[in-house]
């Protein structure tokens, strides 16, 4: 209609907003990566199978994945155990605690790294309890998945909490009242409504753990076949100016994390859809 007084919007307009939104991506993102996934066409395929089917780079690349993967999930349970208590729950000094949770987003996580190990080591506070029992955390897989879950944790926490808040606590009492059980009341009402963001939680803390440096070379140890990281071993090939490996490992780690997070993220959009649907 000739009259309709468009409606403006409080930030610029669309062309200006998405022109700026692709420069940054290009320059920050897109740019960077292209040019290590170019980099690496230079090599021959007999160079790139030399260099990733090294028994010492799968090895890293094992650990990695793998302590990454626990941690997460480790994460997504734990991250939503603390997200209900700080929702539903009031107890004294619930603003601290709150606040302790973004705790590993403010560390360095060298000193995250340095403290862990001091705790965790066999002279520290509670590795010397563990040690008679059999269990060493410090320079093990065990100490690096739990550098990963101190790390990981906000992401659990501050992505499932939002939608813990928007969730009507009448919708539970009368599922309740109805006669069904608190275990089915959670699986039932209100497990659907949390699964993406739980989702979008896993997949931000482990992506989080693949890359994460500072905090895991302190209490790993270092030890090739057993502790050594992939971000480490890249780092141990730069140092060593074998450039064509640290490329090599690095483009396989970008394409395996694109993947992963790909279909992390179609699941969590068909959770979402279904839930919407239903």
């Amino acid at each position: 209609m000739a009259g309709t007084i468009k409606r403006k919007s409080i930030i610029p307009g669309f062309g200006l907003s998405m022109g700026f939104t692709l420069f940054y991506l290009c320059l920050i993102v897109l740019i960077p990566l292209s040019a290590l996934l170019l980099k690496a066409t230079t090599l021959s395929w007999e160079q790139f199978w030399v260099v990733i089917s090294d028994t010492r780079v799968l090895a890293a690349f094992k650990i990695s994945f793998g302590t990454a993967f626990f941690a997460a999930l480790f994460n997504v349970f734990f991250g939503l155990l603390v997200a209900w208590v700080l929702v539903r729950y009031q107890f004294p000094f619930k603003r601290i605690v709150d606040g302790i949770i973004d705790l590993p987003f403010a560390l360095p996580t060298a000193v995250a790294g340095i403290a862990l190990t001091a705790i965790y080591s066999q002279n520290g506070w509670i590795g010397k309890l563990l040690t008679p029992l059999g269990i060493d955390v410090a320079f093990t897989p065990l100490g690096i998945t739990l550098a990963l879950v101190f790390i990981g944790l906000p992401f659990v926490v501050r992505t499932v909490q939002p939608v813990l808040q928007e969730l009507e606590k009448d919708i539970e009492e009368a599922a309740m009242s109805l006669g069904a059980y608190r275990w089915k009341v959670f699986h039932r009402v209100i497990l659907p409504e949390l699964s993406p963001a739980l989702l979008t939680g896993f997949a931000l803390a482990f992506s989080r753990g693949l890359g994460e440096y500072g905090s895991v070379v302190f209490i790993s140890g270092n030890m090739p076949m057993k502790t050594e990281i992939v971000p480490l071993l890249i780092m141990t090939k730069l140092e060593q100016f074998d450039y064509a490996g640290a490329i090599v490992i690095a483009t396989v780690m970008l394409v395996i994390s694109f993947v992963l997070l790909l279909i992390i993220n179609y699941l969590q959009w068909r959770t979402a859809n279904r839930i919407n649907v239903n």
